[in-house]
């Protein structure tokens, strides 16, 4: 499929699929472990592959989208989402957080964002130390979101026992009154990982796209599938240690361990 440019900077790039459908799908890329060069972009066939055009922004290092190109990139965006009767958004950790900064500029209507930011900026959230490295030479005023709150709907995906994810997740719901907070307890960080191992995570993606009427819906399908996911017994277990519960950690680990374990037979050794 074939990708079209739309920004090209040295540290910012957005590239489009399908840019010519009415429907407009953003993605953006997350924090990675090593940066210092863009990834080549790939459409997102759930989205593609039903009628949506689709746009993937990179920032080429862990910068939250914010550096001395945001301004170009906002504008060149404005300008290109102008065509599109509809807007939607997932981004995740700092992905989510540049949904929200770019949400303005891409005239976003619709917005899932998963374990976002409010900011790395150390006088906004001094008690968030995780992401000081990136925060160093910040633009403060760039990267605030104060003064870009916009009317776009939709939902904050936390795990309420990382609390500071949960905190950042209260500052954005704040900030931006039509989203709602919806809480996935021992979801990880990002929040959706029980969701991803029970097999619905295309079903978040269908719920975006067809209007997310009831956010907290995300929930109550993570309450469903969450007991079919290593990645929730190992953060109950977890959360168990946190409280002294050593007999409830110990009995996670196991559920844990034995879903690893069956996820590790070959269909031809299973009887």
């Amino acid at each position: 499929m074939k990708a079209h440019p739309v920004f090209e900077g040295d540290r910012l790039r957005a590239t489009t699929f399908r840019p010519r459908r009415r429907r407009l799908f953003v993605s953006f890329r997350q924090r990675v472990g090593t940066p210092g060069n863009f990834d080549e972009a790939r459409p997102v066939m759930g989205f593609v592959g039903n009628g949506w055009a689709h746009l993937h922004l990179q920032s080429r290092w862990n910068d939250w989208f914010v550096n001395p190109e945001t301004e170009a990139l906002e504008a060149r965006l404005a300008e290109f989402t102008a065509r599109y009767e509809q807007v939607v958004a997932m981004g995740f950790s700092m992905g989510g957080y540049g949904a929200l900064r770019l949400a303005r500029a891409l005239r976003l209507t619709r917005l899932m964002a998963i374990s976002p930011q409010f900011s790395i900026d150390p006088w906004v959230v001094p008690f968030d130390r995780r992401y000081r490295a990136e925060a160093a030479g910040w633009d403060a005023t760039s990267g605030d979101l104060t003064h870009r709150c916009t009317e776009v709907g939709g939902a904050v995906l936390v795990d309420p026992f990382k609390p500071l994810d949960l905190a950042h997740g209260r500052l954005i719901c704040k900030a931006f009154p039509k989203l709602t907070l919806v809480m996935l307890p021992c979801g990880g960080h990002p929040a959706t990982r029980a969701i991803r191992q029970g097999g619905r995570f295309d079903w978040l993606k269908t719920e975006l796209a067809e209007g997310l009427a009831d956010p907290r819906a995300v929930g109550r399908v993570h309450r469903k599938v969450r007991r079919q996911s290593e990645s929730y017994w190992r953060h109950l277990a977890e959360v168990a240690r946190w409280h002294h519960r050593p007999a409830l950690s110990a009995a996670a680990e196991g559920h844990a361990k034995a879903l690893s374990e069956k996820a590790s037979v070959r269909p031809a050794d299973r009887a």
